[in-house]
């Protein structure tokens, strides 16, 4: 079973999910699920039709916003949006968890929901570093 990390209340983040860990999450109260991954990236990975079907039979939303590499600001926007609308905790996730962290992290920068630091540290107290991704203020 994936480990889900805690960025803050509202956004979990993990490594790729299966099918059967959609009953889990939803034990565990998320709300929706964030697929950041695209389709085929991996041998063997479970497609995002496949993920929503099992999501859904659990009772959480799944919502599918597929990049690879760094988001661009309507990925960041798109992937804050999902998050911080949600009727409730959100789990999202990706190949690793970093794509997802990042471009939800990207998106609040942009909302202006959090400064560069704070999302700094709650990405650092999730175990991902942020740091060097983060635009710094001018």
């Amino acid at each position: 079973m994936s480990e889900f990390h805690r960025v803050t209340e509202r956004l979990s983040v993990a490594p790729q999910l299966a099918p059967e860990e959609m009953a889990a999450a939803a034990a565990q109260g998320f709300k929706r699920v964030v697929c950041n991954r695209p389709d085929g990236e991996s041998p063997g990975q479970p497609s995002g039709g496949a993920m929503k079907a099992a999501a859904e039979s659990a009772g959480l939303e799944f919502v599918h916003i597929p990049f690879a590499g760094m988001p661009d600001a309507a990925t960041a926007d798109a992937v804050f949006a999902a998050v911080s609308g949600a009727a409730g905790p959100v789990l999202a996730y990706c190949r690793s968890g970093t794509r997802s962290v990042t471009a939800w992290a990207l998106g609040s920068l942009r909302a202006g929901d959090h400064d560069r630091e704070a999302l700094v540290a709650l990405a650092a107290g999730a175990g991902y570093d942020l740091s060097a991704v983060l635009p710094r203020p001018m």
